[in-house]
């Protein structure tokens, strides 16, 4: 759904859902010396108690329960969509003060509370309240997520000091604390503050934000901890506060509650607290906000009511209308950009069909970065930056700006820019290779445009520890490893002078708006424009965990090296596992293991959550190792490999267990000594990183 069209539902929902409300009284159920007092929940009052004792006395366990204080909401909240598995986010915000006698210490702090279980508490006053452990219960049916706001100190619970947020899930030993002290917030002098807290399934984070009371919420939030709730909540919860003094003596007092779950997507750009006061999106009759002190609903307020309603109504047809239009001017300006884009682009071609970049100027190049702004970088590497740009006649572009002052050696920036700038122009015309549009070099700029890929590359999105790998599907993964090998088809078969690419790897490989896989970056490729031209060995280039074993050691790139970093490329989409991670453990040794185990399937990407076809999984997987056999021989070409992950053909017999190859190094004359790294570039084997588009 387009942005402008996602943002437009959520405005109009405020409309359609408005909640119905009852007093807070009867909203709620309270437990221990919990009570309402002037729409107010006062949880726990002072009490009696004894001095502090002294910093280094020891202290005696904690006493049987008291001075506990619980509110529950008494409707249960919808968290869990069992229909369609969704899991609500919710948002929350209330006031709250804690205060207490200057001659008692504090007492222990209060919560905010998701429980399935509001007969749920520690047996000891200790706990805010809380459960003591759930995770070793045997009763798994139950669940909590406390938010603490502590104010006491208890080093066998591991808090960091007396005056602290935390983050506990069935268990009081919180995942996640922060000292609120060093942020300008004292919990304990006796102000009114204000509290928000928010939870997006859609990221698996929840955030807090903390202030003095105020209206606005604070830009930052004074804590966030990544979480998957899906696993904690129950279908229905009940929300609520808890409090406890332990030794100490606070009066804990919380109002202003708000308290909203949402289902579905929300973009990260939109606010959760976006509907008004007294609307609630997506509410069911049991998911409903929970309110101190606001409207009532009587029959008396039935005209303001309907007049509401009317009003309302008025407005949605009229936003509906507004919207129609500017979506029309939208789309007609953008076509017509588009047409005369497309216009100018014929204007440019050879005779003989194929179009010819454009040379662009300098003042062009300047125009289109902001005279290459820092703010439009999207990608560096030792021989280039990359920066998003617009020009009039293409659009959006990214602009590849050599270094033209090189640490090293001038020249050393002109052989990638030469390298690539011939390769291009030459005769890469494919679906699946980025499209050259425009060159320049101008005084001691020398720079190449190319088409703009709004999803930037394929290594970005499928190691992405967030939410963005969520997009590649099975599909859409099997998709851009067939265009990448119709790609390399077209460069070894197909090109009037067969080329070898030398590069090709996840970071690579870019991705347009409908996740469409382009293959770039020919700054290490090799043309050959006659197929009797013999191959000079030269120092291996590219990444390692890409190479051929041959190449390593020989020099001598061909088709088949190609092929083999073809096939590390499937097998690390198909795994989501790198070439080499971070334990050094090999993607191509872990498919093979499991190969030999007859487990292949296993080495499928977890993050798929077995969505995918079992056959497919297998047979991309087999293909993939087939590619990337250690025998240059053994393995397929570039079409061969193509029709097998289409099932057009046969897949391969592999060896029951990963074949071993010995070979020679046949490095030319001085090449040993940059292999060693004794040479000025400490980074021989790799290249350049060329991102064309933002994460």
């Amino acid at each position: 759904m387009h942005p402008f069209s996602l943002n437009l539902f959520w405005a109009l929902s405020v409309f359609f859902f408005t909640p119905s409300f009852s007093s807070p009284a009867s909203n709620l159920t309270f437990f221990g010396g919990a009570f309402l007092s002037n729409d107010s929940i006062v949880l726990t009052q002072e009490t009696n108690c004894s001095p502090p004792a002294p910093e280094n006395a020891v202290v005696p366990p904690l006493t049987p329960l008291s001075g506990v204080g619980r509110a529950y909401s008494v409707s249960p909240v919808r968290f869990l969509d069992l229909s369609t598995n969704a899991t609500a986010s919710f948002s929350c915000s209330f006031s709250f003060t804690i205060t207490s006698n200057s001659s008692c210490s504090f007492g222990n702090g209060f919560a905010f509370q998701i429980t399935s279980n509001t007969g749920l508490f520690s047996v000891s006053d200790g706990y805010m309240g809380l459960p003591e452990d759930l995770e070793t219960s045997t009763e798994v049916q139950d669940s909590y997520l406390a938010v603490e706001f502590d104010t006491s100190f208890e080093p066998y619970l591991e808090d960091i000091n007396g005056n602290h947020l935390g983050i506990d899930v069935n268990n009081i030993m919180s995942l996640a604390s922060v000292d609120v002290v060093p942020k300008g917030i004292d919990l304990k002098n006796g102000r009114e503050m204000t509290a928000w807290i928010e939870y997006r399934d859609s990221e698996k984070v929840i955030r807090v934000w903390l202030g003095y009371l105020s209206p606005v919420r604070p830009p930052d939030p004074v804590l966030v901890a990544q979480i998957d709730l899906s696993k904690q909540f129950k279908e229905f919860m009940h929300v609520g506060f808890s409090a406890s003094n332990g030794r100490g003596s606070s009066t804990h007092v919380v109002g202003r509650w708000r308290f909203k779950t949402f289902f579905g997507f929300l973009p990260s750009t939109m606010p959760m607290d976006i509907v008004e006061d007294g609307d609630c999106m997506m509410c069911s009759p049991v998911d409903s906000d929970i309110q101190i002190g606001s409207f009532e609903y009587h029959p008396s307020n039935k005209r303001v009511l309907n007049f509401a309603i009317l009003f309302g109504s008025l407005a949605v047809v009229t936003i509906i209308v507004a919207a129609a239009v500017v979506i029309f001017l939208v789309c007609y300006l953008r076509r017509r950009r588009h047409r005369r884009a497309r216009s100018e682009r014929h204007m440019h071609r050879f005779h003989g069909g194929r179009m010819v970049p454009k040379m662009l100027s300098l003042n062009e190049i300047k125009s289109a970065t902001n005279g290459f702004n820092q703010d439009k970088i999207i990608g560096e590497g030792a021989s280039a930056v990359v920066y998003e740009g617009a020009i009039p006649s293409y659009g959006s572009v990214a602009v590849k700006r050599f270094n033209y002052e090189n640490k090293f050696d001038s020249s050393m920036s002109r052989i990638p820019f030469n390298t690539e700038f011939s390769t291009m122009v030459g005769c890469l015309r494919h679906k699946n290779l980025v499209q050259l549009q425009g060159w320049c070099c101008e005084r001691n700029e020398l720079v190449l445009v190319y088409e703009y890929m709004a999803n930037g590359s394929l290594d970005k999105i499928l190691h992405n520890r967030m939410s963005l790998t969520k997009f590649l599907t099975w599909e859409r993964r099997l998709n851009i490893i067939l265009g990448v090998a119709s790609a390399v088809i077209y460069l070894h078969e197909e090109c009037e002078s067969q080329i070898i690419h030398r590069d090709i790897k996840t970071c690579n490989i870019l991705l347009d708006s409908a996740f469409n896989a382009k293959l770039g970056d020919f700054g290490l490729a090799e043309v050959y424009r006659h197929s009797f031209r013999a191959r000079d060995a030269t120092v291996p280039a590219g990444t390692m965990g890409y190479l051929a074993p041959e190449y390593v050691f020989s020099g001598l790139p061909s088709v088949k090296t190609d092929v083999y970093s073809f096939g590390v490329v499937v097998l690390e989409v198909a795994t989501g596992r790198r070439p080499v991670d971070e334990e050094r453990l090999v993607v191509t040794d872990f498919v093979w293991d499991l190969w030999e185990k007859g487990m292949i399937s296993k080495a499928a990407d977890p993050k798929l959550m077995n969505k995918f076809s079992k056959v497919e999984m297998e047979r991309t997987l087999v293909v993939g190792l087939a590619c990337a056999n250690p025998n240059c021989d053994r393995r397929p070409t570039m079409r061969e490999a193509a029709r097998m992950l289409r099932g057009e053909s046969a897949l391969p017999v592999l060896p029951s267990r990963k074949p071993t190859v010995r070979i020679q190094s046949v490095l030319p004359e001085g090449c040993e000594e940059i292999m060693s790294g004794d040479h000025i570039d400490d980074t021989p084997w790799s290249t350049p990183r060329t991102h064309f588009s933002r994460h």
